[in-house]
């Protein structure tokens, strides 16, 4: 006699990259999330099938598999959610527990970073090959809940889509326009963080750091701002969202989701080698991308941010196949907030302590990627000439408080001989 089945009342969402299906992922009440690859899209030529992760460039059986988890999504799409005190504010809105992920991505679907899309399966939709996975559970399917056409950014700062109007004002929960940009408001808990990061990001654009076009822009200035707490100060900080072209998206992919590591664990686990390494063997300009990520390291380095973690790094894939390494964005001097900080985020040759860092250091991280030493030591001093001779009078007419130009002005002298700036 054949044993009943447990029902389960069971939601879906169609995914897809720029039109082209790439699976369903089903949510079952009792928890369990499933991510199912298309046949459709499996059976695609390579040449033809929009990458979703390197993963499945790396990993031929990846998109043969099902990705099943519990609450939490497949780090893949639990990384497109937002952290922190965003998570905290949506989860509120939606009365559900901050780790139960499908009703956040139902609620996000039509605006998360880079190109995905999730829109919600009717009821009776779901496709046979999507609920093949459950032998014990009987799926009963209804509609989906929490599936609003909201905006949403991941990060663990208060941030919103926007787009930019004609007028200079930007309305804040839009993205679908040629202008798209990200809000960053003011933080309640640290002092002037737009000020720093502007500066910041401004100084590393210096060095020779691609960046995307960034502002600070006065909170008078943003339209449907939510009804969120913020400090007593006037800006905002904007960057403009290198994964929108022309109203376009542009699917994009950080190195949590490459590495399949949920975001509590970007600070662990992987380290600077393994994401050059990635760029070098799987990027469509290798070389190319690892001399820039160097570039990179080293201001990160220079500015003491300590907050260069897995999702601080992020591939685009303008090319819709094979990526290449993203603009930088989120670069801060975290050192004026963290007193006694000496670490930057990730371990680079056996070492997170700035100011033991030296030229060696970069030699040892380009011998384990096993990319020519001299074809990066060109930037790296190509970036020590841009940083020394342009830094110390641009950060006097930089927006940063003068307490933390102050500090940071210190740390350049800890440094090591190699990368120590005279201000």
């Amino acid at each position: 006699m054949t044993a009943m089945k447990r029902v389960e009342n069971v939601e879906g969402l169609k995914m897809s990259l720029n039109g082209q299906e790439v699976g369903v992922l089903t949510h079952y009440s009792g928890g369990k999330n499933i991510f199912v690859f298309s046949p459709s899209y499996i059976a695609l030529p390579v040449t033809q099938r929009e990458t979703l992760t390197l993963t499945q460039l790396a990993d031929a059986r990846y998109l043969t598999q099902p990705l099943v988890s519990a609450q939490r999504l497949t780090p893949v799409l639990s990384n497109l959610l937002p952290e922190g005190a965003l998570r905290e504010w949506m989860s509120r809105s939606l009365k559900v527990h901050t780790d139960n992920e499908f009703p956040l991505m139902a609620h996000m679907g039509r605006n998360l970073p880079g190109a995905l899309l999730a829109e919600p399966i009717q009821a009776g939709q779901v496709p046979g090959w999507a609920l093949d996975h459950r032998e014990q559970v009987e799926p009963v399917q209804i509609d989906v809940e929490h599936s609003q056409d909201k905006f949403s950014l991941a990060g663990v700062q208060m941030k919103f889509s926007s787009v930019k109007g004609q007028d200079g004002r930007f309305n804040v929960g839009r993205d679908a326009n040629a202008d798209s940009w990200i809000i960053k408001t003011p933080s309640t808990v640290h002092k002037h963080v737009p000020y720093n990061e502007y500066t910041a990001m401004r100084l590393a654009q210096i060095a020779g750091i691609e960046i995307p076009e960034i502002k600070l822009v006065e909170l008078n200035q943003l339209d449907n701002l939510p009804d969120i707490q913020l400090p007593n100060e006037t800006h905002a900080y904007a960057i403009k969202r290198f994964d929108r072209d022309d109203g376009k998206r542009v699917h994009t992919e950080d190195f949590a989701q490459v590495f399949q590591v949920y975001s509590h664990d970007k600070y662990k686990k992987f380290n600077y080698e393994q994401i050059a390494d990635a760029l070098f063997q799987y990027g469509a300009q290798g070389l190319k991308d690892v001399q820039q990520m160097a570039r990179r390291l080293l201001v990160n380095i220079l500015l003491a941010n300590g907050d260069a973690h897995l999702k601080n790094w992020s591939l685009i894939y303008s090319e819709g196949l094979r990526p290449k390494l993203s603009p930088a964005y989120d670069i801060v001097s975290t050192l004026p907030y963290v007193a006694g900080e000496l670490e930057f985020a990730l371990n680079m040759a056996r070492n997170k302590n700035w100011y033991n860092v030296d030229m060696a250091s970069f030699e040892a991280w380009a011998n384990r990627i096993g990319v020519p030493w001299q074809a990066v030591k060109v930037h790296l001093n190509e970036t020590l000439t841009l940083a020394r001779e342009n830094w110390p009078d641009k950060l006097s007419e930089l927006p940063m408080v003068d307490s933390q130009k102050d500090v940071l002005k210190r740390h350049w002298q800890n440094l090591q001989t190699d990368f120590r700036i005279t201000s």
